[in-house]
């Protein structure tokens, strides 16, 4: 008996599971199994799984993303999951290591750590991630010309551009938003070389020398620029009437996931489009939300958090994962993932919104 108590200890503490919440249902079950062998109750094992209820995001024809009783032999608490904005998904088993790519119903793998096959996907191990030097090296609208930045989109060019602190794309692929300077005072490659030069002086005044002469350079680069307006960041987009000041003085960071064909930002109480008009005024409780979602009329929005999802009429949907704008024969749909126990499986759904 206490051997049995310890093991429900240990496999409480080290319990993982990539969708918080559906974490207390899978636990419960460990914990009714490992009763069951306190009492000398029999374990029905499959059979317990099986009788357990669908969850309430459950819809009537779901499709099938990954089937975890398959040839994978993957248990659901011992994976994480990641995706990739072309819809494939990552896999990690934490028991082996080992990575699997799906996509269009197409399982790669086993895949094993470092290969370049995982660049893109978020939230993996950084160490299971590969080594990029060039933030944008993977974008495939973003190239280097010299030490600038091209980006092509639609069958044209702009740029080129020293800097681009932001990128967003829609859902459709046929807008884009960008935030760039178009020059710098001092590259990076320059700053190491200054501050080697001022580290290795061997005086105070060589020091105050060379900080005179560099400060004095980033002066002359700043006025070839265009004075401090060419050093500051502007918005570049094919979005027509967007207005970069009306924008920057109510929302914030730029987001392309909050609506299907749209780019749009939230400020504290509202969201907020590129031309600064605000498009919805958020309740109090869904201020400061994180992943927001905007539906095709602008009429409604959805918060999702932790596994629920709650619109702004009060109703709410639970036990939910990856939620992703999809469009089938020109009508737009919320996609969401969920585990079903009854499939053993990851199903997809998907409403109109």
């Amino acid at each position: 008996m206490n051997k049995s108590i310890l093991f429900l200890l240990a496999f409480c503490i080290f319990f993982g599971n990539p969708v918080n919440a559906q974490v207390s249902r899978l636990v419960n079950k460990v914990k009714n199994t490992v009763t069951n062998d306190v009492t000398g109750k029999p374990d029905s094992g499959t059979q317990n799984a099986k009788q357990e209820p669908e969850p309430k995001c459950a819809c009537e024809q779901p499709q099938l993303i990954l089937d975890l009783g398959g040839s994978l032999k993957l248990m659901y608490s011992e994976i994480t999951i990641s995706f990739k904005d072309d819809g494939s998904m990552l896999v990690k088993d934490k028991i082996t290591n080992d990575f699997y790519i799906i996509k269009d119903g197409v399982t790669q793998g086993p895949i094993k750590a470092g290969d370049p096959k995982l660049a893109g996907f978020d939230n993996i191990d950084d160490r299971d991630r590969p080594k990029e030097t060039n933030l944008w090296a993977n974008n495939e609208y973003i190239s280097k010309s010299g030490e600038k930045f091209l980006i092509k989109f639609g069958g044209k060019s702009y740029g080129p551009y020293a800097q681009i602190n932001e990128f967003h794309v829609t859902k459709s692929k046929e807008k884009f938003a960008a935030v760039v300077t178009e020059n710098v005072a001092v590259t990076e490659d320059e700053g190491k070389k200054m501050e080697e030069a001022i580290k290795n002086a061997k005086t105070d005044q060589e020091r105050m020398d060379l900080s005179m002469k560099y400060s004095q350079q980033m002066m002359q680069k700043m006025q070839q620029a265009g004075g401090a307006t060419g050093i500051l960041p502007k918005l570049v987009t094919n979005i027509p009437g967007a207005d970069y000041d009306a924008f920057k003085s109510k929302g914030g960071m730029l987001n392309s996931n909050m609506k299907y064909d749209d780019i749009l930002s939230t400020s504290f109480d509202k969201i907020i489009d590129l031309k600064g008009n605000t498009v919805l005024t958020l309740k109090e409780d869904a201020t400061g939300a994180r992943d927001l979602f905007v539906n095709t009329a602008n009429t409604k929005y959805a918060v999702y958090n932790y596994g629920t999802l709650t619109f702004s009429d009060g109703t709410t949907m639970s036990e939910m994962f990856n939620l992703h704008w999809i469009k089938v024969n020109g009508q737009v749909y919320l996609a969401y993932m969920y585990y079903s126990p009854k499939r053993n499986a990851i199903m997809q759904c998907k409403m109109q919104f």
